[in-house]
Formats: C-alpha cells, structure tokens, sequence
C-alpha cells in the first residue's frame, strides 16, 4: 500500500516512515506543505498522513484541496495533545480520523489499516474471497482451514486485490502501490510474483482465485468458487 507522509518534524518523519516500510508499506514522503500537497495532488495513494502544524501550507489546507480536487483516499492527521480545536479543523475539512501526539507506530499502523479497510468498504480485519481469508489485523492468509505462508510482497499483492475485489487491477497500478519509487518495475517480476501467490493459493488448480483478464490485468472475485 502507498502512503503519503507530509511532516515538517525531521527525526519523527524518518522513524515514523522508517516504521511504515518496516510493516511493508511504500512511503512518499514530504518536509513542507507546500511538496506535500502537490504529492497528494499529483499521485494516487492508498491514505495519507498528515501534519496540521506545517510550513508554507498547513494541514488543513492540504485536506480541504484534496478534497475539493475529488481525491478520495483516507486522511489520517496527526496532532499535538490537547488542541481539540485542531483535530475538530481536521476532520470538518475532510480527515478521517486523528492520532495525538506523542505516538505509538503500531497504533499508526493499527489506524491505517482500518481507514484502508473502511474506505475498501470492509468493516471487520478479515476480509473473503471465496475460501480464502486474509485477516489484515494479524497478516494472516488462509484457504479454508489452511494457512498460507506468503513473503511479504505476495501478502501485499493479495491484500491489494482482496481489498479491490471485483476490479481489474492493471499491472501498472499494482506496481504503482506495491513498489517503491526507486525500485525497478519489471512487469516480469511482477508475473512471477502472481504465478508464485497462485501456486501457494491453489496448488491444485482447483479454486483459481486470481483471474487474469487478458491485456487488462488481474482480479479476484468477491464471491470466487
């Protein structure tokens, strides 16, 4: 999942991203207002995290923008303790939910996780396609009463799908939330993750949970057999 973290805080900004790609999150990150909102303009993210408190353009600028401009992806805002005033501004310009100062990463984490999930339309951690499960809270995928071992890039390529079911999703897109900016985007790679998740996922080549739609991409099917 691609993350937006706008924090004009040096040492915070590089633990809590340090933190994020840890968990397995791609992280872009900005130092000011003014790169973090054309970050957020210019790029499709998964959910955002920002700081009201930044210089030259401050938080709630940046939400209201986003907002207006039609950017729907989850805004989580990051606040100093006791500024009620601050996170009622935050939220009223669009953000979905606030973390106080100081913070835990697990609880960053924890929070992101479930604005991705409500945004996707999941209320509950673990989310079904068919017999398979992924429980998003505890990193866990299962086939019925199996469990499946995956690397963390297959998790992360499952869990896109899972959380865009019924969708084609283009191999350009799933680099573009999957891989860091640097990182090099062979769609090559790519297929050999797919064909390696399909393989753990249904050795038996019964179930085909990840269709490929020719020229198009992948899917999986909310209701998959």
């Amino acid at each position: 999942m691609r993350i937006l973290l706008v924090e004009d805080a040096s040492l915070l900004r590089q633990q809590l991203k340090m933190g994020l790609e840890r968990a397995g999150f791609v992280v872009d990150d900005a130092a000011d207002g003014k790169t973090g909102l054309f970050l957020a303009l210019e790029n499709d993210f998964d959910a955002a995290i920002i700081d009201l408190g930044l210089p030259e353009v401050d938080g709630i600028s940046i939400i209201r923008k986003l907002r207006e401009a039609g950017q729907q992806y989850p805004v989580l805002i990051l606040t100093a303790r006791g500024d009620w005033q601050d996170k009622v501004a935050g939220l009223d310009a669009g953000a979905d939910d606030y973390v106080v100062k100081p913070y835990r990463i697990e609880e960053i984490q924890a929070r992101l996780n479930a604005l991705m999930r409500r945004a996707a339309g999941f209320a509950s951690p673990v989310i079904n396609a068919g017999p398979v499960s992924l429980d998003t809270a505890a990193k866990r995928v299962c086939v019925g009463e199996r469990e499946v071992d995956l690397t963390a890039f297959e998790y992360r390529t499952l869990e896109y799908l899972m959380l865009h079911p019924d969708q084609v999703i283009s191999k350009t897109e799933l680099t573009e939330h999957l891989y860091a900016q640097d990182y090099d985007r062979d769609s090559n790679v790519l297929e050999v993750f797919i064909r390696r998740l399909r393989q753990k996922l249904d050795p038996d080549q019964t179930l085909q949970p990840i269709e490929t739609v020719r020229g198009q991409g992948y899917r999986i099917r909310a209701m998959s057999a």
